[in-house]
Parts: structure tokens; C-alpha cells; sequence
């Protein structure tokens, strides 16, 4: 099984060219989103709520990661974790009272999440049409 690989490394042994920038993107803006937020009082619960589900996350994606290998289904805790956050975001974007700044990174971010949950969604359902091989 591939899980001998440490999963970051994992990840990007995958990516090429624009994958690898997309990884990175992604590190940017699960690092930065919550330190935005945190600096307002309007938005430090969500601040806290990024953060939060981040982790649980990156828990979740090691722990499928060591029980399966680098395989699609690694998709399905973003798809369970991200899609209400995407729904909190974009609804507390468009309708609650905060700074530009913040703002701004949730729209940054729910976008961000939007893209991926495109390729999560789309790997997982190649997962159960039975592309269950390692992607590495």
C-alpha cells in the first residue's frame, strides 16, 4: 500500500505543473482565511469554524489516507466536512455584517472550496464506479 509514503509527500507526487500551484493555493488559503477572520470581532466565530473544520480535515484525510492509500476516496472528507462550510460561508458572505477584508476571504475561500469540491465530488463518484486503484 502507498500510505508507507508520508501523505504530503503523497499529494505531491500526484500533482504536476498546475496541480502543484493549486496545492499551494490551497495551503495559502487554509492558512490565511482564519488569520483574517480572527482579527475581527464580527467574524472571529468564523474564524474559529474554518480553523476547526480544517483540522478535522486534516485528521480525516490521514486517517482514510492510512487505512486506504492514496486512492479517490480521500475526495469523500472534503465533500463531508467542506460542503457546509462552503454553505455557512457563502450564506455569511452575502448576508452578514463584517469588514471588506474579511469579506473578501470568505468569498476567496469559498471559492477555493467550490474548485475542490468540483474534483472531490468527481473522485469519489469515480471511486464507487470502481476506480479504486492508487492515484500514485
Amino acid at each position: 500500500m502507498d500510505n508507507q509514503i508520508p501523505f504530503n509527500e503523497a499529494m505531491f507526487t500526484l500533482a504536476s505543473g498546475w496541480q502543484t500551484a493549486w496545492l499551494y493555493w490551497m495551503s495559502f488559503a487554509i492558512t490565511v482565511t482564519p488569520l483574517v477572520l480572527i482579527f475581527s470581532k464580527a467574524t472571529r466565530l468564523d474564524a474559529v469554524i474554518v480553523f476547526l473544520t480544517n483540522l478535522a480535515m486534516f485528521a480525516g484525510m490521514s486517517w482514510v489516507y492510512d487505512q486506504m492509500g492514496y486512492v479517490r476516496l480521500l475526495g469523500i472528507v472534503h465533500v463531508i466536512l467542506w460542503t457546509p462550510l462552503l454553505i455557512y460561508l457563502f450564506l455569511r458572505a452575502k448576508n452578514g455584517e463584517m469588514p471588506l477584508p474579511c469579506r473578501l476571504a470568505m468569498w476567496m475561500f469559498a471559492a477555493t472550496l467550490a474548485v475542490s469540491l468540483v474534483f472531490d465530488y468527481t473522485d469519489v463518484v469515480r471511486y464507487l464506479l470502481g476506480e479504486r486503484d492508487s492515484m500514485i
